[in-house]
């Protein structure tokens, strides 16, 4: 049976008796990584035939033409050779290996290094992220990285891009939630009075609002795990705004919705003879909790139960809102009755669906 390409690589070096193999987790980890958008470099300081075997085993490159090795001596000897076209180097040196993440990052690119050596030490300095080995790395390579890992896998940065990732998308859903909420509050008061609504509401009852929607709700919101398709985005551009790419467009829909369904509900209250501003109160702040909902990645995952109990904890207060006597008299409420109760969980059902249709509208953007 011919060798292949990594025996033959050990068998240059009469390594094949005592051939150190990668990690069996390290092919799914770079596969991983080009799954997420993030190039893997191989930078080395042993023999070419060595880093060639193992970049092609863990997948760096292929076993073919295009998997070739960039050593020490050959960029030395070319000086203007674009560093960002090759995916393993061998036989390197401090310098170069500098020079290789100097160059990545005139690209555009934010690079992140790994390394466990003294002469990682200044290219571990100059990457944007530099992530030491913790367990077998150097005291200068720890002192000169930004993370260490204690346990030396590759695979603990993909988890922390993961991780990043996620916290990312939830605080955009936040923002696009708390500053829908607040929006439509604004616009409420302004165009209540238009529509014969004077004072709509007081600003006891908006504190309320802010308090059950902004506080429990809201916390509960960064719980949210990451979505499905995380790990199959390309990384976002370094100079994109938070609210960039969509949120914009999506936070003024919502608060535009919120805003039409809490003021029907109140002229509708008016209309038929009900306590209009208490209706009001209660369709606003049912709506927007109608909005935390309808923005989860995953609608019926259990992953966060925190944001489905945080939401009927706000409910639950919202109710007592109308109900208990030291409330109403500080908040200036009255009960609504059954009338008033189905036009807040209309507003809240319409809101809902608005917010789901504008995920699905603006999916992976935000």
């Amino acid at each position: 049976m011919p060798a292949t390409g990594a025996e033959q690589g050990l068998r240059l070096l009469g390594l094949v008796a005592i051939s150190d193999p990668p990690k069996p987790s390290a092919t799914a980890t770079l596969a991983a990584c080009r799954a997420a958008g993030i190039t893997p470099v191989m930078i080395t300081g042993d023999h070419p035939a060595t880093a060639r075997a193992v970049a092609v085993r863990t997948g760096v490159v292929d076993d073919g033409p295009d998997g070739r090795v960039l050593t020490g001596p050959d960029l030395a000897t070319a000086p203007d050779a674009d560093l960002t076209a090759a995916r393993v180097f061998a036989r390197t040196d401090p310098q170069q290996k500098l020079d290789i993440v100097r160059a990545w990052r005139a690209r555009g690119a934010v690079t992140a290094m790994t390394g466990d050596g003294v002469n990682d030490g200044p290219a571990l300095r100059q990457a944007d992220i530099g992530v030491a080995m913790g367990a077998r790395g150097t005291e200068v390579a720890r002192q000169a990285a930004d993370l260490v890992l204690t346990d030396d896998e590759l695979s603990t940065v993909v988890t922390a891009v993961e991780e990043g990732r996620r916290v990312y998308d939830n605080i955009r859903r936040f923002l696009v939630y708390a500053m829908a909420g607040g929006t439509a509050e604004i616009l409420v008061m302004l165009a209540g009075p238009l529509l014969g609504l004077p004072l709509p509401l007081r600003a006891a009852q908006i504190l309320w609002i802010n308090l059950l929607t902004h506080g429990l709700t809201g916390v509960a919101m960064g719980a949210e795990p990451a979505a499905p398709d995380a790990m199959r985005r390309p990384p976002r551009p370094p100079d994109r705004h938070i609210l960039a790419a969509g949120v914009w467009q999506r936070l003024l829909a919502l608060a535009s919705a919120v805003t039409v369904v809490s003021l029907l509900a109140g002229t509708a209250a008016r209309a038929w003879g009900l306590p209009w501003q208490s209706v009001l109160f209660l369709a606003l702040l049912a709506a927007q909790l109608g909005v935390a909902l309808g923005l989860r990645g995953r609608l019926l995952t259990r992953a966060n139960p925190f944001l489905p109990a945080s939401v009927a904890g706000s409910a639950l207060l919202a109710a007592a809102a109308l109900h208990v006597p030291a409330l109403r008299s500080l908040l200036d409420t009255e009960p609504v009755g059954w009338s008033g109760l189905w036009l807040a969980s209309a507003a809240a059902l319409a809101a809902f669906v608005c917010a789901r249709l504008l995920r699905g509208a603006f999916h992976g953007k935000g």
